[in-house]
């Protein structure tokens, strides 16, 4: 039995392994390069039989979603719209299910793990599957070559003011590799991280009675700060508890490496 569970162990690391992570644009030359919209959603990677988060947990999709997935490996994020981030974690971690949920949700393809070839033909292989196998849930990421870092800036700029998030940014002719990568980058206007709220204190005037702000703690730099923007009514009339996992944005450091200008983007919800 033992052995049996060791072999297993074995079998999902080599058909999962480590995925491909993004890391922070610094000040890179992105001339030749391809730039797409980064899409808000939760993760998943096909291996050709099953669907996983980037941390291996299994999404239970619907049948027909399943049954659309081609017998090879792809890469992407399960996305339904802009600023729809609560529905998609909802919908998507779910342990059962709502095909009527589901039904919104499209599987943004950017790669395919396990396809010899440059990020172009990749694209084409699956653009050519799916002329031949049609499907409402699956969409491959269109690519647009960078003229220089002006014209990525540009984009960036028409992404933001759609409502989205940032851009990605990579050298097409790079190999897929495990764990976080210099070849393919996140462009954003702001920068974000996670904290753990430690405190929360009460609001004044019109907050009264209601949650004011949070004290956090950065679980990256541990470095300790306070949040007292982007909330909601109703988060602030329900504030998450104490030792909950928050993402938030920020426009860059201070001296003291505190985040400036923090803000509330959402509650972290496990994959």
């Amino acid at each position: 039995m033992i052995r049996f569970l060791i072999l297993f162990w074995l079998f999902c690391a080599i058909s999962f392994g480590e995925v491909m992570l993004l890391k922070e644009y610094k000040d890179e030359n992105l001339t030749g390069w391809v730039m797409s919209q980064k899409y808000d959603g939760v993760r998943a990677i096909w291996n050709g039989k099953e669907l996983k988060s980037r941390n291996g947990n299994t999404i239970n999709a619907p049948e027909n979603f399943i049954k659309a997935l081609p017998d090879f490996a792809l890469d992407g994020e399960l996305w339904s719209g802009v600023g729809e981030f609560e529905f998609i974690t909802s919908t998507v971690l779910d342990e059962i299910p709502d095909d009527k949920a589901w039904e919104r949700i499209k599987y943004m393809v950017f790669d395919l793990p396990r396809f010899d070839g440059n990020l172009y033909q990749k694209m084409d292989y699956l653009n050519s599957f799916l002329s031949s196998n049609p499907s409402e849930f699956i969409s491959a990421i269109k690519q647009i070559e960078i003229k220089d870092n002006n014209h990525a800036f540009a984009f960036l700029d028409m992404v933001v003011a759609n409502g989205g998030e940032g851009i990605v940014v990579r050298d097409p002719n790079a190999k897929y590799t495990s764990g976080r990568s210099s070849s393919i980058l996140k462009l954003k206007k702001w920068r974000d991280s996670e904290c753990e709220i430690v405190a929360i204190n009460g609001g004044k005037g019109r907050l009264e009675g209601k949650m004011g702000s949070l004290e956090c703690v950065d679980i990256f730099s541990k470095v300790a700060f306070k949040i007292g923007s982007g909330f909601s009514d109703e988060i602030r009339t329900n504030p998450p508890k104490i030792g909950t996992i928050i993402t938030y944005k920020f426009q860059n450091l201070t001296k003291n490496n505190k985040p400036r200008f923090p803000i509330f983007l959402r509650v972290k919800r496990g994959e």
